[in-house]
């Protein structure tokens, strides 16, 4: 298990620097992302050079972002961490938030493992 929150957490440092290599570092070529809201899954990425082009798109929508992990929680092949988000827009967005407003959310993720490698990940807010 602290193998797994290793990994999580060093996903968690790229994301936090923008690195995008530091957050894929650990992932499988064949990486299924989804991103949940309100129940409804409103995006599904499959393989490593999908998330990687939308990791690098979502870059251009802050100018600082923070995430913060409140717990982990883990199960046979999996970890769900709580998380804490602060992000400060660096655009402005079709549902009218302006440039310079800050994001302050709660929610969580889960990590699915095989091989201490993440083959599945979850973004639940």
């Amino acid at each position: 298990m602290i193998d797994r929150e290793k990994i999580i957490q060093n996903y968690i440092d790229g994301y936090n620097q923008f690195d995008i290599d530091k957050m894929i570092a650990d992932f499988d070529d064949k990486i299924i992302f989804e991103n949940i809201q309100n129940g409804e899954v409103n995006m599904t990425l499959t393989g490593f050079a999908e998330f990687k082009n939308q990791a690098k798109e979502a870059k251009k929508y802050f100018s600082k972002r923070f995430q913060t992990v409140e717990t982990f929680r883990h199960s046979d092949s999996k970890t769900e961490i709580d998380i804490d988000y602060h992000g400060v827009l660096a655009m402005d967005l079709p549902n009218g938030m302006k440039t310079g407003e800050q994001l302050n959310l709660t929610g969580k993720s889960v990590f699915e493992f095989l091989d201490n490698k993440i083959i599945r990940l979850r973004d639940i807010s």
